[in-house]
């Protein structure tokens, strides 16, 4: 019996070697097959085992299991060097073209645990049709691929193109639009797929505090929705109109205050007291970032609000986005000390930011260019019926964005913000609109605010000098750097008041006092 399994043991060790011996033969003239011609291949060799499932009618099955892309011969035919039919009817088609005007994508059983097709089908916006019984997908724990993939039966394949016609047009634009979500938020860089493993390891710890499902699969994913935060959904801007709930019907003003108080005339004091008028303000914050002590309680005017007082941290400009304690409602109207605006301009701007709580509403608007010349980005500040940002000079936001802007900001950039005592706007617009993948909200600007702002003395200095605003150019390129891509989105929506300039009587409209500006 010994001797029997010697036998054995020795017989099935030849044959394994056997195996590797020609698997790596094989691999060895393959590669000698593509030196021989090194000008008429463009790309290299790969084996995959993907067949394509156009949108219409016809369901063509190409087998991709030879190349992955076309050979570019010179002179010889690709018939002429491999006899294979499916090669001569792949050489009609572009891989990725293909691709990517498919709507589903067959991921079959791969040779590895995974399989790189399944990420292909999913940045390409293709529904990945699964058929590996037993794989484990991607994050499975986390996330929902019943809503963003068909997972098939490999035993059942002849009924898989009877499966995916059945598919409504509605169910499949929601799939096509949950692959492009999840490759975005989990899958499109190696820094994504990383942090997303930290995170769900985080969850798994501290599991009091984790995310819930309906953070990880809906916009704009576990990545931007912190649990440190709050462990409820209603807390976060997001969720609103999911769990059909609004926010808190008051605002907290929080003014940037960088000037001594040395008059009862200058622009804080009168901004300070039309903000308070509003019938939506709760409280008033002062951050008082002068180098000059705090003024006496006298100094202040008297409101009908709280108005607190901080003394901002280390006095450096990201200080005016800490997530402060004493900010209690869902809503930060930011304001420069020499901003005007009327009662009547506040109260609209919140009412707009009702309706978009999960972006940046206000007034001045700034916007964003490609400079093919210098192969950069570019910043300005013309006045035209495009805009990308809206400064947080005169803007209404969410309060989670502070604690977002503080926690999940690099100290890196808040440091190149305070050093250059520039710039919080425009990182602030970077950060919504990473999270939002949509546009600021620009509302109705009276036309005097670029004169009256240019008359403040703390301001003019600021616009007038040509080193802020080539600052601003530097500060755009490196944010841009760090996100990996321009996350600023262009718009041409402006939200004016009903009836706003029509030829009514004044009093049918609710916000007449913005027309006499």
């Amino acid at each position: 019996i010994f001797k029997v399994k010697m036998y054995l043991f020795f017989f099935s060790f030849m044959l394994c070697a056997l195996l590797i011996y020609f698997h790596s033969l094989t691999f060895k003239l393959l590669g000698y097959f593509l030196e021989s011609y090194p000008q008429q291949y463009k790309y290299t060799l790969q084996f995959l085992d993907l067949f394509v499932l156009t949108s219409g009618e016809l369901i063509i099955p190409v087998c991709f299991s030879v190349f992955k892309n076309l050979f570019e011969v010179s002179k010889v035919k690709p018939a002429a060097l491999v006899n294979s039919d499916s090669l001569c009817l792949f050489c009609r088609y572009d891989y990725k073209e293909m691709l990517h005007n498919s709507t589903f994508c067959l991921v079959p059983r791969g040779r590895r645990l995974g399989s790189f097709r399944f990420l292909e089908a999913l940045q390409a916006a293709c529904v990945p049709v699964m058929l590996s019984n037993g794989w484990e997908l991607p994050f499975s724990e986390i996330i929902d691929w019943n809503t963003a993939a068909v997972i098939g039966d490999e035993r059942l394949l002849l009924q898989i193109p009877t499966t995916v016609r059945s598919i409504h047009q509605d169910k499949i634009l929601s799939l096509r639009q949950q692959t492009q979500f999840l490759w975005e938020a989990y899958f499109s860089s190696v820094e994504k797929i990383v942090l997303t493993t930290l995170e769900i390891i985080q969850d798994r710890v501290l599991e009091h505090g984790s995310r819930s499902s309906l953070m990880w699969n809906s916009h704009p994913g576990g990545l931007f929705a912190l649990p440190q935060y709050s462990g409820y959904l209603g807390d976060f801007p997001f969720y609103y109109a999911t769990l059909g709930i609004k926010p808190y019907p008051k605002f907290t003003a929080v003014i940037h205050a960088v000037s001594p108080l040395v008059s009862q005339s200058q622009p804080i004091l009168k901004l300070l007291v039309a903000v308070a008028k509003s019938q939506y303000c709760a409280q008033i914050i002062v951050l008082w970032n002068c180098d000059k002590p705090l003024p006496a309680k006298h100094r202040w005017p008297a409101t009908s609000v709280p108005v607190i007082v901080i003394e901002g941290e280390n006095k450096v400009m990201s200080s005016r986005f800490l997530p402060y304690e004493s900010i209690v409602t869902d809503a930060v109207l930011s304001l420069d000390e020499d901003t005007v605006l009327s009662t009547t301009e506040v109260d609209f701007a919140f009412t707009v930011w009702q309706s978009f709580p999960e972006r940046i509403v206000g007034y001045p608007a700034r916007s964003h260019f490609w400079d093919s010349n210098k192969e950069r980005w570019g910043y300005t500040s013309k006045w035209t019926n495009d805009y990308s940002m809206v400064l947080t000079g005169a803007a209404m936001f969410h309060r989670y964005y502070h604690f977002l802007y503080t926690h999940y900001l690099p100290s890196s950039l808040k440091n190149m913000v305070d050093q250059l005592a520039n710039c919080e706007d425009i990182l602030m617009n970077f950060l919504v609109s990473a999270v939002t993948k949509l546009p600021p909200i620009k509302i109705t600007q009276k036309k005097q605010y670029k004169e009256t702002m240019m008359g403040q003395s703390s301001r003019a200095s600021r616009w007038a000098d040509p080193d802020h605003f080539a600052q601003r150019q530097t500060c755009m390129n490196k944010f841009a750097s760090w996100f990996g891509a321009m996350p600023l989105v262009h718009s041409q929506v402006r939200l004016d008041p009903v009836l706003f300039k029509d030829q009514v009587s004044i009093l049918r409209k609710k916000y007449r006092d913005i027309e006499r500006l």
